[in-house]
């Protein structure tokens, strides 16, 4: 039977907590319960919106429900998020190993580590420095947030894309919005793509930005691969209408064998590993345990989801 108003150090886990988490829990002063008698929720599968609404549906007294991954697209779209309990989900966990790996592909690329790699002669001698160059981050967040500071030893121009132009940010040349997208990365060396997945960024990289950008600058994503038009990027990189790519995701994901993306020389592409498991346990655990610590002293929790634009 669920209890109406159970206290906030009462959480329940799931599905399948593995022991680190239920540590983490404890660590927080938390209790671990059945779900009927929760006042919180950590819940550990993005990838099933339909279980989790039934948990809450036969939970309704949960006030609080945490999620593991910043990108909360398909619980939006399975219509679990209502304003009636708070929401919180990994934004900002992982943004300092991501930011890590954007720049690692953009200095790969820039340099012409691809090349290299696969040579079995000397070859030319070619590549781009970054020190100095102007640097467009599409996105506002916690992996901006690190980019930008790891970007300081570079001296780099940076220019900031984002929904709200009006957020001061520290080691940034200027903050615009995205109807000023095609100025912020017409004169930038790499444009990064850091953006939450909204029906507004679905496709903003497509064949109008690529062919505004110049014919040596490289494009990182590190957001979602339904950012790029991805037809558009494989005309761009056979036409040379830009540098190269360097992706972490891509639209199909995975991307399949064969796929033209494979055959080009000037991409990088890793499989969805700027955060792999290994790198995600600590921060995650991290956070789960101060937003319990949080939830219990009444405090507010860190990665709220806005519901108004679904992220």
């Amino acid at each position: 039977m669920n209890s109406p108003h159970p206290p906030p150090d009462r959480v329940a886990v799931g599905p399948n907590p593995p022991e680190w988490v239920r540590e983490r829990v404890l660590a927080a002063g938390a209790t671990i319960v059945e779900p009927a008698d929760a006042a919180a929720l950590v819940w550990l599968d993005p990838r099933d919106p339909v279980q989790l609404k039934a948990t809450i549906a036969s939970s309704p007294q949960i006030r609080w429900v945490q999620l593991p991954f910043a990108g909360v697209e398909n619980m939006v779209a399975a219509g679990v998020f209502t304003p009636e309990r708070q929401w919180t989900c990994g934004k900002g966990v992982y943004a300092e190993e991501v930011a890590e790996h954007a720049l690692a592909i953009a200095l790969a690329g820039l340099r012409c580590v691809p090349d290299r790699v696969r040579a079995r002669s000397w070859g030319p001698s070619t590549g781009l420095s970054l020190l100095g160059e102007r640097v467009a981050i599409l996105g506002g967040g916690g992996i901006a947030d690190s980019l930008i500071r790891l970007l300081g030893p570079f001296g780099c121009h940076i220019t900031v894309v984002r929904r709200d132009a009006t957020k001061p940010m520290p080691g940034v040349a200027r903050v615009v919005t995205t109807d000023h997208l095609i100025d912020a990365v017409h004169d930038a060396l790499v444009v990064v793509v850091a953006l939450s997945l909204t029906p507004d960024t679905t496709g903003i990289i497509d064949a109008s930005v690529l062919s505004s950008m110049r014919r040596d600058a490289w494009l990182i994503n590190v957001g979602r691969g339904l950012h790029v038009v991805t037809d558009d990027l494989v005309d761009a990189l056979r036409a040379g209408t830009i540098g190269g790519a360097g992706i972490d995701v891509t639209e199909p994901e995975p991307l399949p064998d064969g796929h033209p993306l494979w055959e080009l020389p000037n991409v990088i592409i890793t499989p969805h590993c700027a955060n792999t498991n290994e790198m995600a346990i600590p921060p995650l655990g991290r956070r789960i345990e101060e937003n319990i610590r949080r939830f219990i002293r009444g405090e507010t929790l860190i990665g709220p989801v806005d519901l108004a634009h679904g992220y």
